[in-house]
């Protein structure tokens, strides 16, 4: 019995921590855009002769991305740029890390977040350069607590935006999937990307060139002029046909430079279901030995059992029974053993798996399926193994089992 509890534990346990990884990594992925193909700008590999290939590519630009905005006549795309940096943000004698995506109004639908209060960056705050900014909710809790922030002033650098809406929290854990770094959203800031173009970036020019720098050294290639490249596509279908096609213009933009990389979420979730289901066969494989040990446990108990019961099966014989009445009374002794040992297992898995959560801080999701094939397979394992001993009891002969003492 203790085979079959700790079997049935570690099989509920471990399906709940690979089900809690699946779950994980489908949030992050989502938070991608399943419809979306991420292109990142990147630091271009070295290259025999030179320090560097910067010189032939001018990185990510604003030009690349209305370059694939064509996409939106032959695969209805929609195209959203970014800027990201981390920073932090201050309103009063409050304060709180921030990370600042200067961005445009195409963002909301393609990233498919919400907004709580108030709205997202308007196309006219593009047109305007105007310094107004969308908190997320864990920015909007360290710097406003419980006060409405809409219509208030906070600090980014030395700019002043005006709040003008929050967006609703989202609980995802953080992860990197191919160089695409997700940090928690509710801790993001959204301005408009050209007051980012326009006013920062600007002022770090300015900064260069006050340092004693040519205008040539503070305009420098490869320094991306945007970080990211979100373009979403309406047609599942042509998402690897886009993806693919997105590449061909971007290298022949860049002259072949490879200083950036393309990430299809589409891609990466079929990935990690590949290696979710591979954890889940090794992790079940290895539960499995558990029961397979309680099984043959119970199989030598119940083989000992009929042969210390051997007068009492002559006895039932003697006075009617059946050779199925003795197989099944066999059979049965072992399924109740193997079905209280799951009883068991399945607590000691919830509560396994309740400590993984707990002390290890992995995410642990108890499936209903991981409950149903851990009393499944331990009623096979009751009637496998218990096969043999009911056999072995019902075929004694009656005579000869009346005269073993």
């Amino acid at each position: 019995m203790l085979g079959i509890i700790f079997g049935v534990a570690a099989v509920i346990a471990m399906l709940s921590i690979g089900e809690g990884a699946k779950q994980d990594a489908l949030e992050q992925i989502e938070l991608l855009g399943m419809h979306n193909i991420i292109i990142e700008g990147a630091i271009p590999p070295e290259e025999k002769g030179s320090e560097t290939v910067g010189g032939r590519s001018p990185g990510l630009t604003l030009a690349d991305a209305e370059n694939l905005q064509s996409f939106d006549n032959v695969y209805g795309a929609v195209v959203s740029s970014q800027i990201i940096e981390e920073n932090k943000a201050y309103y009063a004698d409050a304060e709180s890390d921030a990370r600042i995506i200067a961005t445009t109004p195409e963002y909301l639908p393609i990233m498919n977040i919400s907004v709580q209060s108030g709205s997202f960056l308007r196309p006219e705050d593009i047109d305007d350069y105007s310094q107004v900014c969308v908190l997320g909710s864990n920015v909007k809790r360290m710097l406003f607590a419980f006060s409405d922030p809409l219509g208030k002033q906070i600090r980014l650098q030395d700019l002043y935006y005006t709040v003008i809406g929050v967006i609703g929290e989202k609980i995802v854990g953080s992860s990197d999937f191919q160089g695409i770094d997700l940090k928690n959203v509710n801790n993001n800031i959204y301005i408009p990307l050209t007051t980012a173009l326009n006013k920062i970036m600007r002022s770090y020019d300015n900064a260069a060139l006050k340092s004693g720098l040519g205008e040539d050294a503070a305009m420098t290639y490869n320094t991306n002029e945007i970080d990211r490249i979100i373009l979403q596509v309406r047609d599942d279908q042509d998402i690897p046909t886009a993806a693919a096609l997105a590449r061909r213009v971007i290298d022949r933009r860049h002259r072949e430079v490879q200083d950036y990389s393309i990430v299809v979420p589409e891609a990466l979730l079929e990935q990690s279901r590949r290696t979710q289901r591979i954890f889940n066969i090794v992790m079940g494989a290895i539960a499995g030995i558990s029961l397979l040990v309680g099984g043959i446990g119970i199989m030598n108990i119940m083989l000992a059992s009929v042969l210390e019961r051997t007068r009492e099966i002559g006895v039932r014989r003697a006075v009617g029974a059946s050779r199925r009445d003795i197989m099944s009374q066999f059979l049965i002794e072992s399924v109740t053993i193997c079905l209280i040992g799951c009883f068991i297992g399945v607590f000691a898995g919830l509560g396994l798996a309740k400590g993984i959560s707990t002390y290890a801080e992995w995410r642990t999701i108890i499936s209903v399926f991981s409950i149903i094939l851990a009393v499944g397979v331990s009623t096979a394992v009751g009637l496998i193994f218990g096969f043999f001993p009911a056999r072995k009891a019902a075929s004694l002969d009656p005579i000869e089992a009346l005269r073993y003492e």
